[in-house]
Order: C-alpha cells, then sequence, then structure tokens
C-alpha cells in the first residue's frame, strides 16, 4: 500500500473547503476583465471577475426566489460556455445540488436521469438541447421549470432568473450567507451520472471535500499562472472537464472554452494558449493528423520530417537521452517540432491528459517536441484524480500515470484490482445502497475495478479494466485495451476492438482510418463509391492484413488477432459506439455487429 498525507490551501486565512470558496478567492486575488472567455457571433466575449462574482450571486438568489431548496436537483446540459460557471456557483452557494450531464445522450436516457435524480429544474444551452429533451420533459408532471442559455421562444431564458435575483437581492442576501455558513465540506454538492459503456448510468454523489481536493491537488501540479491562457476542450459535465475547470480558476488563469472538438486548432491558433485539457482520443487526432500531413511532403522535407518523429519515438523521461541525442534533439525541433507547436498556437507547453488509456508513443513524442502531457488516473466515483504524473523529474514516468495526489492511499488487491481510499472517494451512488456496497469492501476500500501494478513502487501503472479482460477457451486470459492501444498507433485504424471471449482466439472489429485510405484510393486510381465498397477492396484488405501480422509480431501467442472484420462506420459517441469520454462500448458494438461476429468465428470465415 502507498499512502499520501492531506493539505489545505488558503485564502488568506480562510481554508477553501467548498467549491464556491473559489470566488472570494477571485475578489481577494485576480480582479481583471477575462477571468471566462468564450465565442458568442464569431467573436471572444470576456468574463471580468467582477461579472462572474455579480451573476453567480444573482443567480442564487433567483433560485430562493422560484422556491428553490437547498438540497434540490438541477439538471444543466450544455456545451462548455462561462454561464455554466454562473449557475453552477450560484446553486452552490445555496446548497443545490448541481446535476450536470452530457449534452450528446437520446431522448430516453435525458428522461431516465430526470426521473432518477428528481430534478427540480432543467437548463438547455441550445435549441438543437432543447428540442432533444423537451419529449423528456414532458413526460415528468412536476418538472415545471425549464430555460436556456440561448434565446429561444419556446423556453423562458436563464436571464430572467439572474433579473429577478437582482430585483430580489435584498430580500435574500442574509439568507444566502447564512445557507453559505451551513454548508460544510462532506455536504452533497453534485451528482454526475457516468457515461459508462454497459448498463444504465449510475448517480455518483460528490461532495464539496471531494471536488475541492482534487482541484487543489491538480492546481499544485499544473502551476498555472494569472498570466497564462488555458483552452478548454473537456465536457465541464465530466468530472475531469470540471476539476480543470476548478483549478484553472484557482490559479487565477484566464479560461478560454473551445467552440466545439472541430474547432480545437483553429482556437490555439486564435488565442495561443499556454495548455489545455484532452482525453487520448484528442491527442492520437492530433498527432494522426501531422502525421498525414508529413506523409504528403514532398523529398528532402518528407525524409527530415520522419527522421524527426522518429527522434522523438525515442525520448527518454529519465533524462538518460545523451549529449548527441540532445542535440539532434534540437535540430529536429528547430527544423520540424516547433512548427508542430506553432500548429497549436506556439505557447503550448503542457496539457492534462485522462479518461482513458494513453499510448506512451504519443506522451514520448509530445514530450519530445516541448508539450509536457500530464498522464492522469481515476474515475468519476473519485473525483476524478488518484494519481498523476508531474512536470519534473523524479515526479514523472512517462507509459504510468503517475504518483498519488496527496491524501489518497492506494493498494493492490491480490487479484491485480486497483483499490483506494481518501478524501477524493465518492460519498456513494445516489439512490442505490447495495450498488454502493458493492464497490466498498468492509475495511473501507473503494474497489475501481481496473487492473493496475506499482512501477518503482511509486508510480501507478493501469492496464486494463477488470470486467472487460475475458478468457479464451484454452484458459489463456487477454486483456484487450492493450492490444487496443497497441493497434492503434497505427496510421491506417481508427478503432479497434478487440473480442473472442470463450473462443479459440482473439479476433478484431476494425473501423479505418477512412480518410486515409480514401486518399489512397484517389492516388492509385483505384475507384469505389463508399465505405462500404472501400472495405471490401482487395487491396486495402490485403495492407491492413500485412499491418496487423506486423503488430501481431510484437503480441504474445494468444493477444494476436488471427482474424479481423472491417466495419463501414466511424466509430464516434454521436452515433453511439463510443462513450461521451470516447471509450469504446462494447456491449453496444458487440450486438450492431453481432452477424459478423458470428462471421469471424464461424469456420468458412477466412
Amino acid at each position: 500500500m502507498i499512502r499520501n498525507c492531506l493539505y489545505l490551501k488558503k485564502i488568506g486565512a480562510m481554508i477553501i473547503t467548498r467549491t464556491f470558496d473559489l470566488l472570494n478567492r477571485y475578489q481577494e486575488n485576480f480582479d481583471r476583465d477575462d477571468v471566462l472567455v468564450a465565442k458568442e457571433n464569431g467573436k471572444w466575449v470576456k468574463y471580468s471577475t467582477r461579472k462572474y462574482i455579480d451573476n453567480s450571486y444573482a443567480f442564487s438568489y433567483g433560485l430562493l426566489a422560484l422556491g428553490i431548496k437547498k438540497g434540490d436537483k438541477i439538471v444543466t446540459v450544455s456545451n462548455n460556455r462561462p454561464e455554466w460557471n454562473f449557475v453552477d456557483m450560484g446553486m452552490a452557494m445555496i446548497g443545490v445540488v448541481h446535476v450536470p450531464v452530457f449534452p450528446s445522450l437520446s431522448t430516453d436516457e435525458y428522461k431516465y436521469i430526470l426521473e432518477h435524480s428528481e430534478a427540480k429544474m432543467v437548463i438547455v444551452s441550445d435549441k438543437k438541447l432543447y428540442s432533444i429533451i423537451k419529449p423528456a420533459v414532458e413526460q415528468i408532471k412536476n418538472l415545471k421549470n425549464f430555460y436556456s442559455f440561448d434565446k429561444l421562444e419556446a423556453v423562458g431564458n436563464w436571464m430572467e432568473i439572474i433579473e429577478s435575483g437582482r430585483k430580489n437581492a435584498d430580500q435574500f442576501k442574509e439568507e444566502v450567507e447564512k445557507i453559505k455558513n451551513e454548508i460544510v465540506p462532506d455536504d452533497f454538492a453534485t451528482l454526475i451520472y457516468t457515461s459508462g459503456t454497459t448498463g444504465t448510468a449510475k448517480g455518483v454523489m460528490l461532495s464539496h471535500k471531494n471536488l475541492v481536493g482534487n482541484f487543489l491537488a491538480a492546481a499544485a501540479v499544473f502551476s498555472l499562472k494569472p498570466e497564462n491562457k488555458y483552452l478548454s476542450v473537456l465536457p465541464l459535465c465530466h468530472v475531469g472537464g470540471r476539476m480543470g475547470n476548478y483549478q484553472t480558476q484557482y490559479s487565477g488563469t484566464s479560461i478560454y472554452y473551445a467552440e466545439n472538438m472541430g474547432a480545437i486548432a483553429a482556437n490555439m491558433r486564435e488565442i495561443k494558449p499556454d495548455g489545455f485539457d484532452a482525453v487520448p482520443r484528442i491527442l492520437e487526432k492530433i498527432y494522426d493528423t501531422v502525421i498525414a500531413k508529413g506523409k504528403k511532403l514532398t523529398q528532402p522535407k518528407k525524409s527530415i520530417f520522419f527522421w524527426a518523429v522518429k527522434l522523438g519515438l525515442k525520448y527518454k523521461d529519465d533524462g538518460n537521452n545523451s549529449w548527441f541525442y540532445n542535440r539532434k534533439l534540437k535540430i529536429a525541433d528547430k527544423l520540424i517540432f516547433s512548427k508542430w507547436r506553432e500548429a497549436l498556437g506556439g505557447n503550448i507547453n503542457i496539457v492534462g491528459c485522462g479518461g482513458a488509456s494513453l499510448q506512451p508513443r504519443l506522451e514520448r513524442i509530445f514530450w519530445a517536441c516541448g508539450i509536457k502531457i500530464l498522464n492522469m488516473y481515476g474515475l468519476t466515483e473519485t473525483s476524478p484524480i488518484i494519481t498523476i504524473n508531474k512536470t519534473t523529474k523524479p515526479d514523472f514516468k512517462l507509459g504510468t500515470v503517475g504518483k498519488l495526489i496527496e491524501g489518497v492511499d492506494v493498494k493492490i488487491a491480490d487479484d491485480g484490482e486497483i483499490l483506494c481510499k481518501g478524501h477524493n472517494v465518492m460519498l456513494g451512488y445516489y439512490k442505490d445502497q447495495e450498488l454502493t456496497k458493492s464497490v466498498f469492501d468492509e475495511d473501507g476500500w473503494f474497489h475501481t475495478g481496473d487492473i493496475g501494478s506499482w512501477d518503482k513502487d511509486k508510480f501507478l501503472k493501469v492496464t486494463d479494466r477488470k470486467k472487460e479482460i475475458f478468457k479464451l477457451s484454452n484458459g489463456k486470459f487477454i486483456a484487450p485495451q492493450i492490444i487496443e492501444n497497441k493497434i492503434k498507433e497505427s496510421i491506417l485504424i481508427d478503432q479497434i476492438m478487440v473480442t473472442g471471449e470463450h473462443e479459440k482466439f482473439a479476433s478484431a472489429l476494425i473501423s479505418p482510418n477512412f480518410a486515409y485510405f480514401k486518399d489512397w484510393c484517389t492516388s492509385k486510381n483505384i475507384p469505389f463509391e463508399n465505405n462500404e465498397e472501400l472495405i471490401q477492396l482487395q487491396q486495402v484488405l490485403t495492407v491492413l492484413n500485412e499491418e496487423v501480422k506486423k503488430f501481431n509480431k510484437t503480441l504474445s501467442t494468444p493477444e494476436r488477432i488471427s482474424r479481423f472484420k472491417l466495419v463501414p462506420d466511424e466509430w464516434s459517441s454521436a452515433t453511439g459506439e463510443l462513450s461521451p469520454t470516447l471509450k469504446l462500448k462494447r456491449k453496444i458494438i458487440e450486438n450492431k455487429y453481432k452477424k459478423l461476429l458470428e462471421r469471424v468465428y464461424s469456420k468458412q470465415s477466412v
């Protein structure tokens, strides 16, 4: 077991123990005009410290005027924007439980969450989300309060609550202060429904102590400054995105909210941020885009480009790079890597990454090009961070998820499962005592469901989800994430899911990199009409078969992919194959391609 001690941070003489204490810190330390920034009608609009504080208090007064009480639940379904923070802090100050939900769910999923959480109010960001959620709201009799951030004809605007709060400020000021003073760190602060990869979403109850302990630990690692800019990419409804949002505010750093996933690179070039947050899939896309551009270069630029890439993949994090390697790296940086950074705005030096397994090669090459990827590990149930890599040796090790944050204990069970205790562990699952009991043992350890081990007795390595490891008919166990991460290093493969439980061999479903193959086929004058035709082309099958064979040589015999089938679809959270945090939804994928998988293991399959 490895243990760390808890620490506290103060605002002057006051200890930060509740999320809304951030407003006091802003008032005392960061009086500025650009604490929160977002694109509105094509222009970046800045919100000041005073605006943040005033809107947050006005919202709390407005909620009280509507009869909302401490302990009530309010659901928000929104893109990342400053308004999210105003309502979040307004709720927190009067003890209202914030239920932030992903904007990529179905009407039925929203209906379940609204009913299960017993929400008193729903706030959506825009017309599109309103149209999806409206049918769910109409089926819930006691849900009368429905608002939007954007101005829509069919629903009340959130500014109505703000205006009501301002008109009734004198009536509710004392009440808000009274409620604030009564809120303690262990109070229920937020209810987050896990996106999950199987089954019904679980409502995770987190306290102020859970959230605060995490963002203080993260702030100590990132060490952002008020003069920095940070691009918020991960959804604020995701516990990782929310933690990053809070820790950036703690540091007084300007937060710019990315317009959407497709606009990340453009936003970076506009604002030139010093850092951003990500899940591994975002880094994979950035890397694949860069490599694809490199392949289109002409000689000798193409050779120089891939010489630099090869050099970067050999980067060592222990300081043992030779003087000759470092000299070559400086040349590679001047010729190639500096241009990578320039494409991301020119100032990026730090990226917080979590939510799924990160390919070690990506971590290595980004560090080599001067961008520190801080790989971390945790779950919604742990608020989320359990471990994190830091920015300087000896407190980081590439290929691991870092060291424990302060106040958290971890031990590895006999079967390899990671167990956790600490200020970060949830209060429990909402309205589900049995499920809560099932994840805690008699000694109070939370069972994460992940398999891991210690590297050098202080760095944690996570290998797979316990429930995703399967056994072949010959008794050999297969950890699919390890294999998938390895094969996804190929630019030819966008997504892969390894399968084979109770079968004689491991197989896979592969979603190819369609953008790459469309260009490839065009360059070779190979005709095709659509994805269906593309994946049936013998030339494509031959290339991918050779690619899988190449990776099979790096795997043990039971892990090797004996057969695979291509799918014509690009997997995403919008189409249902990936969770909102871009992890594989294995059961959904298995059901969607059931007939294809049956063919993989049929005697006629080749």
